[in-house]
């Protein structure tokens, strides 16, 4: 019944409660994987370095006493450390322990092996520089969930704006707006200079939803840009550093002046030239203020016996300091048009009391509810971007996903209030034939190919899309090769090595097609995806001791779904691995998670899978025969 709405304070406690559950069951995790799994499998999982190599310790610009670590394993494993994340270190003893420093640090940047580290200042960082076989590993995220309580929490209590957007949200009352003429943006399609007229004339909400290769960035920056004309300042976040980092390079080269709050994922001098950090060191008073921050050390270290007028200079350097750190914030802030930061990130103690007209956030799809509420609160009207039928936000906790904590915002938002949001309907990336499935099942056949991509293809008369059945495969019974899937560790998934073999030899057949010369010159580029991290690990393997992809592997890229979310490449393999006679999927069933695997390809796609296991599920069915009328 549309009218027995639940009350949006019940809902958020429910909330709150499934967020408590997924808390527990992270660090549940958290504590095994600590206590249980061995060192090489954290460091093989990217959620440990060792050995450690320890570099110089210093004072940062923004004061924290930081230490740089080497990572000396030479091995290509992706790392899970980025800005803000909690971390540990340990050392090995004698009898091959692993032994914890007592203190948490947090990761103030990493650019490939070398990583930034922000210490506690009290004298426990002589311990680790003082021992051998150090490692470092990531730490539970607690800072994040007690943001998003208190957020939860602000906003059941609310008062004013934000009680006022939170009741909107949670009902079918119609959200308000402007009205005024269209705007025409010349270098817009039709439906996104629908977006960013609907984002304009919102006064509460808009939602900007974009399929696969739709220029969601790209109407988000015009809308972004448009709305600068009319409010000095906006902040604009989204659910992970490096989709906060995309979203303000292109702003940046919109010619916007963009304060991004945290270290980038990509530290170039790009990236770097508009972070807080180096805006604040570059400041002409940031030289006064590090002699005034040294001479408080300075005092603080020679400090005499008796010294009566000691807490009076200390007093009064620190006053010093404090004005002119205001004074230097104050002149940032009021420079910048954008403030950029996670949605973790806006509580930074930086935004303290600040307010905004307008919150941008972006990938909204993939962001908990809890983790929009903390900037929400700063501002008076919300525009989300994203596609609700592509990645979900990961949940840990099986319960929790079940009772459904996986539903976001920006979803309950499109179900309640259809009226405010726009389809992006054009498409810019795929070949026709790869983008249809798509289109028919997740977005009601809306979408277009734009003429240009239309028919795009690598060969003459190639078929855009091809499924390699491994079931069709017959081996003697004695033989070691089997297309089965087996199992690799508790956690660490599944794995298909003979379809991985398979994934090569059809890449390598096909570079055989298009010939060496053209690939290199086109410089055409590959993703090879498999959504088990096992199966990539392998392929990774694989690709690295093949002689024949030796000059190709700086166009060959191997990861999981979401390492490519939100990236194309010219061809795209997939290795499902599912190879079973019970015909089960896993979390393949989830059909976002494929959605964004068979959208990222701009000419070929490749998938390789066993069809008897994959389609007894009528996703997979339906696509296995949408690519048979194909060929």
């Amino acid at each position: 019944m549309e009218n027995q709405q639940v009350s949006p304070i019940l809902a958020l406690q429910q909330q709150r409660l499934l967020l408590q559950m997924e808390y527990q069951a992270e660090k549940e995790a958290f504590r095994k994987q600590t206590e249980e799994m061995g060192l090489q499998r954290k460091v093989k999982r990217g959620d440990a370095w060792y050995p450690l190599k320890m570099g110089r310790s210093y004072y940062n610009s923004l004061n924290q006493l930081v230490v740089e670590v080497f990572r000396q394993d030479d091995e290509e494993i992706e790392h899970n450390f980025e800005f803000g994340r909690p971390v540990t270190f340990f050392r090995i003893d004698e009898n091959n322990q692993i032994k914890y420093f007592n203190f948490t640090a947090s990761v103030s940047y990493v650019d490939g092996d070398r990583m930034v580290i922000a210490v506690p200042d009290n004298g426990k960082l002589i311990d680790v520089q003082g021992t051998e076989h150090v490692g470092v590993q990531l730490f539970f995220d607690e800072t994040s969930y007690k943001m998003m309580f208190d957020a939860l929490d602000r906003v059941m209590k609310g008062k004013g704006r934000l009680s006022y957007l939170r009741d909107l949200f949670y009902s079918h009352q119609k959200a308000e707006s402007f009205s005024f003429a269209p705007l025409h943006f010349p270098y817009l399609n039709a439906t996104q200079e629908e977006a960013v007229n609907k984002v304009l004339r919102a006064k509460d909400v808009a939602i900007v939803h974009g399929p696969p290769g739709t220029g969601k960035t790209t109407t988000l920056v015009e809308a972004v840009y448009e709305t600068l004309r009319r409010e000095n300042q906006v902040l604009v976040c989204a659910q992970s550093n490096m989709a906060v980092d995309w979203i303000s390079e292109k702003l940046v080269d919109r010619g916007i002046n963009v304060l991004r709050i945290g270290n980038p994922t990509r530290v170039n001098d790009k990236m770097l030239s508009f972070t807080y950090e180096r805006r604040f060191e570059a400041h002409p008073d940031y030289e006064l203020l590090w002699a005034i921050r040294k001479a408080i050390r300075d005092l603080r270290s020679h400090r005499k016996r008796g010294d009566a007028k000691y807490h009076q200079k200390l007093e009064r350097l620190k006053e010093r300091a404090t004005e002119l750190e205001v004074r230097i914030n104050a002149q940032l802030f009021s420079e910048a048009r954008v403030i950029a930061c996670t949605l973790v990130g806006s509580a930074n103690r930086l935004l303290e009391g600040q307010k905004f007209g307008t919150l941008f956030i972006d990938e909204a799809a993939q962001a908990l509810e809890a983790a929009c509420w903390i900037p929400i609160r700063r501002v008076s009207r919300v525009i989300l971007a994203g596609d609700h039928c592509q990645l979900p936000p990961t949940i840990k906790s099986y319960a929790a996903l079940k009772a459904g904590l996986g539903k976001t915002l920006m979803e309950r938002i499109v179900e309640n209030k259809p009226e405010v949001v726009t389809l992006l309907k054009m498409q810019y990336r795929m070949n026709e034939e790869i983008m249809r499935f798509s289109s028919d099942w997740f977005y009601g056949n809306q979408v277009e190919s734009a003429p240009e991509v239309k028919y795009r293809s690598i060969l003459d008369l190639d078929i855009p899309m091809s499924w390699i059945d491994t079931s069709q495969f017959e081996f003697p019974e004695d033989s070691d090769i089997s297309f089965k899937e087996t199992f690799v560790g508790e956690s660490f998934g599944r794995i298909n090595k003979a379809e991985a073999e398979l994934t090569l030899l059809a890449l390598e057949q096909y570079f055989e097609k298009i010939g060496k010369a053209r690939i290199l010159d086109e410089r055409l580029d590959v993703g090879v995806i498999s959504p088990y991290r096992a199966q990539v690990q392998y392929l990774r393997r694989l690709l690295k001791n093949k002689e024949f992809f030796k000059p190709f592997r700086h166009l060959i890229s191997v990861n999981t779904v979401d390492g490519f979310q939100g990236q194309e490449r010219d061809i795209i393999l997939i290795s499902l691995v599912r190879a079973n006679d019970e015909g089960q999927i896993g979390f393949l069933r989830d059909l976002r998670r494929m959605n964004v695997a068979i959208t990222r390809a701009r000419m070929k796609l490749i998938i390789l899978g066993d069809a008897s296991t994959m389609t007894r599920h009528p996703f997979y069915k339906k696509l296995y025969e949408y690519i048979d009328a194909l060929s």
